[in-house]
């Protein structure tokens, strides 16, 4: 039997909810942004007026506003994005438990199943697309096709609010002819690879030699190849598949009661990197960060804190647990034992962090910093955890090297 995926993307999703809150910003230019009083703060989403204009998701607002100067600025709201993403799939779940997020707002859905009970792929997508706009007051569009990478060509092929349909028959006239990177894991680089190679389309790409594009570009290429031929047979994944943990921590009792800030900081780093190296192997991040202290009397002390950004970076659990103990630091309070913990978990791919939530500079910041913890991870992985530490951590006193205990 032949698989009906559908790829649902809400259109403009940040300035869509944006202009169900205040409709008047519909008939304006408007886009959301990160810091509107920096000069480097960025564009996060933009409605159709001002793509019209030119405006692109991830430009300066500076770049923006010089292309449109009646651009109306607003700041984000990020917990309203994720109420409405989490009723967006809702609807989805009607018609399907096979959904796979990919990101916080679109999915792919498998209604092979469905069929039976729905009707056939068009059908279900136009009754998504209606009933998204209903009840949520935002648009969508979705493709449907055989497979999931042609199912995300149609829903990127015409937006907003439309359904496409890219079937076996429709691939060489649709998808063949598109810039190869239009296809998804088509970066930038590959793209320019690509096109040294004189791969100018996704029908270049279907019609290359496998063994050439493998020879090229390893196994991506390989990858490419079968994506753009169409012979991808990934599955959707059930989403509600996923057992979840509900917190990571990591503990520990000091070899001596702690009373500087230093030796507070150190403790709360490597309990940190624990947390951080757990989440990154179950796949998860965290949006909450708590930290507890037991002091020399056995009486616990808890705070928390919720992200402004779902993390599984090691640094940035370490800054806002250290920040969480400073009260106790400045006090003087000997403390025994400190336990850090990650609640609020996400699944990395369900928490993707668009770009555009940072300024540009931050943003590069954290992938220097994604980049280099995944280095140091994978060196620990491969010749153990003291392969790689911090300066800090030689010669310590307080007994790092010792046991800790961990919870999930």
């Amino acid at each position: 039997m032949e698989r009906t995926v559908l790829h649902v993307d809400c259109n403009s999703f940040f300035a869509s909810v944006e202009m169900v809150f205040n409709p008047s910003l519909a008939s304006v230019p408007m886009a959301v942004a990160g810091d509107a009083e920096a000069r480097h703060g960025i564009i996060l989403a933009k409605n159709e007026l001002a793509k019209a204009k030119g405006v692109v998701t991830a430009e300066t607002i500076w770049s923006a506003k010089k292309k449109c100067p009646a651009l109306v600025l607003v700041p984000p709201h990020h917990e309203e994005y994720a109420r409405f993403s989490r009723r967006f799939r809702q609807i989805l779940a009607r018609y399907t438990d096979m959904i796979e997020p990919f990101g916080i707002d679109e999915a792919w859905m498998d209604v092979t199943g469905s069929r039976a009970l729905f009707g056939d792929g068009v059908t279900i997508a136009e009754r998504i697309r209606r009933e998204v706009k209903a009840e949520l007051g935002i648009t969508v569009s979705v493709g449907v096709s055989f497979n999931k990478i042609f199912a995300k060509l149609g829903s990127d092929y015409k937006k907003p609010d439309a359904v496409t349909v890219i079937g076996r028959e429709d691939v060489a006239r649709i998808v063949h002819p598109l810039p190869a990177d239009a296809m998804i894991f088509v970066g930038k680089q590959t793209a320019k690879l690509l096109l040294d190679m004189g791969i100018r389309t996704i029908g270049d790409l279907a019609s290359a030699s496998p063994a050439f594009l493998q020879a090229k570009l390893g196994k991506a290429g390989a990858q490419l190849s079968i994506c753009a031929r169409g012979e991808d047979e990934s599955p959707v994944a059930n989403f509600y598949d996923k057992t979840d943990a509900k917190s990571v921590s990591a503990g520990m009792t000091f070899r001596h009661d702690l009373t500087e800030r230093d030796e507070f900081a150190l403790g709360i780093h490597v309990l940190a990197e624990d947390v951080a190296y757990r989440l990154r192997k179950t796949g998860m991040k965290c949006t909450t960060v708590s930290v507890t202290l037991k002091d020399y009397l056995l009486k616990s002390t808890s705070k928390q804190t919720t992200l402004s950004f779902p993390t599984h970076l090691a640094g940035e659990i370490s800054d806002t647990a250290l920040s969480l103990a400073t009260d106790a630091v400045r006090r003087g309070v000997p403390v025994r034992m400190i336990s850090v913990a990650a609640t609020g978990l996400l699944h990395a791919e369900d928490a993707v962090t668009q770009m555009s939530l940072f300024e540009e500079k931050q943003d590069e910041k954290r992938e220097k910093r994604e980049r280099l913890e995944e280095t140091v991870i994978s060196l620990r992985d491969r010749f153990g955890r003291t392969a790689v530490q911090s300066g800090s951590v030689l010669g310590n006193d307080i007994g790092i090297e010792g046991e800790r205990k961990e919870k999930s």
